[in-house]
C-alpha cells in the first residue's frame, strides 16, 4: 500500500512478481500471495492471466460502470456521453470543506455535467474538488480529453478514486435541474451524492447528481 500510495508503482503498470516481493519483505510467497488476493479483491490490484498482476486503472473496461451504478429498465447497460456544462474555481463553503477536510474559504474546482443515455439527458452532476490537487483543471482540458473523468484525474492529476461513499435520497427536480434534465419542475428524482476517497482514505472529490429514473433504475450489489 505505502508503494501504491508513493507513486512507487502506477496505475496500469505490472507490480514485480511474487517471488521478487518475498524477497523484498521477507515473508513466504504464500502470503505474498495473500495479500495480492486481498487487494485485488478491493480493486487495487488487478491480476492478468499468464501476464501478471498490474496497478488497477480506470481506463479498464470493467472500471466504467463501478462509480455509475444506473441501469436501463430494458436492454444492456449504456455508456453515458458525458456533456460538459462548466468548470469555475470558488471558496469552499462549511459542507464541502468538511466532506474534503479543507479549511473554510480554501480553493475547490466546481464542474457541471449533463449525462446522456441514448440521446437522452439522464444524470446532472455538480462536483467539488480540492483545488490545490487539481490546480491546471480547465474547461479546455475537459474539452480536449476523450476518456471517462475518473482516467483523467488518473493520468494528468495523479489522483486515482479507490472506494466511495453514497447517500441517496429522493428530491423534487428544481428549476434547474429540471430544465437540463428535460422534465418538469418537481419532478421526482434520486439526489446521489458522493464523496470519493484516494488512497490513505483521503477524500478527493464530492459530487451530487441528480438522476432521472422514469427510464432507469439505481442498482447496487450487496455482500
Amino acid at each position: 500500500m505505502q508503494s501504491l500510495e508513493s507513486g512507487e508503482w502506477r496505475p496500469g503498470e505490472a507490480i514485480p512478481s511474487e517471488i521478487e516481493l518475498a524477497a523484498r519483505y521477507k515473508v513466504s510467497q504464500g502470503t505474498v500471495r495473500k495479500a495480492i488476493d486481498e487487494l485485488a479483491a478491493e480493486n487495487y490490484l488487478l491480476r492478468r492471466q499468464g501476464k501478471g498482476t498490474f496497478v488497477a486503472t480506470h481506463d479498464e473496461a470493467r472500471a466504467q460502470f463501478r462509480f455509475l451504478r444506473l441501469m436501463p429498465d430494458e436492454g444492456k447497460q449504456e455508456y453515458a456521453a458525458s456533456r460538459f456544462l462548466d468548470c469555475k474555481r470558488a471558496r469552499a463553503s462549511a459542507e464541502i470543506s468538511r466532506l474534503l477536510e479543507l479549511r473554510a474559504g480554501d480553493s475547490v474546482v466546481v464542474i457541471r455535467r449533463v449525462l446522456d443515455f441514448a440521446g437522452e439527458p439522464t444524470v446532472f452532476e455538480q462536483i467539488y474538488l480540492p483545488g490545490t490537487l487539481f490546480r491546471d483543471l480547465s474547461a479546455a482540458i475537459f474539452n480536449e480529453y476523450k476518456g471517462s473523468m475518473y482516467k483523467l484525474f488518473e493520468t494528468e492529476f495523479g489522483t486515482r478514486m479507490i472506494r466511495a461513499e453514497e447517500k441517496i435520497r429522493a428530491v423534487a427536480a428544481d428549476a434547474t435541474a429540471a430544465e437540463l434534465l428535460r422534465v418538469p419542475r418537481d419532478t421526482p428524482l434520486l439526489c446521489v451524492e458522493r464523496v470519493a476517497f484516494s488512497y490513505g482514505e483521503k477524500p478527493v472529490e464530492f459530487r451530487r447528481g441528480y438522476y432521472r429514473t422514469d427510464r432507469h433504475y439505481y442498482k447496487n450489489e450487496l455482500g
